[in-house]
């Protein structure tokens, strides 16, 4: 899971790509462990994952109307469908995501 910036998730998102972006901030102890559960995420499905630190991206927050950290954001052909906040688990997350990419 790489670390994008403005101008990577500006090229993700006007490519119609489909992904997932994962925002957080580093002193969130949630967000540590959702970050952890996506790692394995990652290693399961055959999806683009990327994270960006909301700290540095405050606008990011505003334009996607992201209320809390750790937001996961499921992005299919450049739109998101589904915004999870409550990471619950990692069947939980995997199910979500095949559900939408599968």
């Amino acid at each position: 899971m790489n670390e994008w910036n403005l101008d990577e998730v500006s090229s993700f998102l006007n490519s119609h790509s489909s992904g997932l972006i994962y925002f957080y901030t580093p002193l969130c102890g949630t967000c540590q462990v959702a970050s952890r559960m996506l790692q394995v995420i990652e290693n399961m499905v055959d999806v683009k994952i990327g994270k960006m630190n909301l700290n540095f991206y405050p606008e990011l927050a505003e334009k996607f109307q992201i209320e809390s950290v750790p937001c996961l954001l499921l992005i299919k052909d450049g739109e998101i469908v589904e915004m999870i906040y409550a990471f619950n688990s990692v069947p939980f997350l995997f199910e979500k995501i095949k559900y939408f990419f599968d």
